[in-house]
């Protein structure tokens, strides 16, 4: 009943947004169908429908399946509830508990050509420093890593791990999507830094929009 009950929140604080999106070019062909994991900070997890609304307004909009992994363990099956109310397939799996089943399952749905949405610090951080399950995903499927953000003008702040905002209805938001990051199959390690230089630049330039 909390997750409907969230869930219907959600729904009307996200599509009551009125988003604009940075980086429609790089977005623009994993829209129309190309594969892509798609990365974001944990705190941004609330706004990840954000992105599914917006794509559907995008010239070439192809309706492709979108999933994103969480934790087997309660919260994750929570947040997994939640999100199935945008059209988002959660896939369970974790570092801790689950990871080569998930892992297994991530990479099925990319060779489908469909969309991975994932959380590099999640589910329990540190806060900002991204794992080596995003770049190990992509260098094994083929397919690159595109570092996203959100953020909306009214929001309420919680006092969590990741200072995760919740949005408020009828505000402003942006969606933030920076250049593809190609990861060669043998380079995955190399290209970590990368990848949490783009997700900390799309998350400033976030931030910076709505200053």
């Amino acid at each position: 009943m909390l997750a409907s009950l969230i869930g219907a929140y959600l729904t009307v604080a996200l599509r009551t947004t009125r988003w604009t999106l940075l980086g429609q070019d790089h977005l623009a062909p994993h829209a129309a169908g190309a594969p892509a994991v798609l990365a974001f900070w944990h705190e941004f997890l609330p706004l990840l429908p954000g992105f599914a609304l917006i794509a559907r307004t995008l010239p070439g909009y192809r309706a492709t399946p979108m999933h994103t992994l969480v934790s087997q363990h309660r919260d994750g099956r929570f947040i997994g509830s939640i999100v199935r109310r945008f059209g988002i397939d959660p896939i369970l799996g974790s570092s801790s508990r689950g990871g080569a089943a998930g892992l297994r399952n991530l990479l099925t749905v990319l060779k489908r050509s469909e969309i991975i949405g994932i959380t590099p610090d999640g589910p329990r951080g540190p806060r900002r420093q991204a794992a080596a399950g995003v770049a190990q995903l992509a260098a094994l499927a083929g397919v690159p890593v595109l570092p996203c953000a959100a953020a909306t003008r009214w929001r309420i702040q919680l006092d969590t791990w990741d200072r995760m905002p919740i949005p408020l209805p009828f505000g402003r938001g942006v969606l933030v999507c920076g250049p593809a990051i190609v990861i060669p199959r043998d380079g995955w390690k190399a290209a970590m830094p990368a990848i949490t230089e783009a997700l900390n630049q799309a998350a400033e330039r976030a931030a910076a929009w709505l200053a």
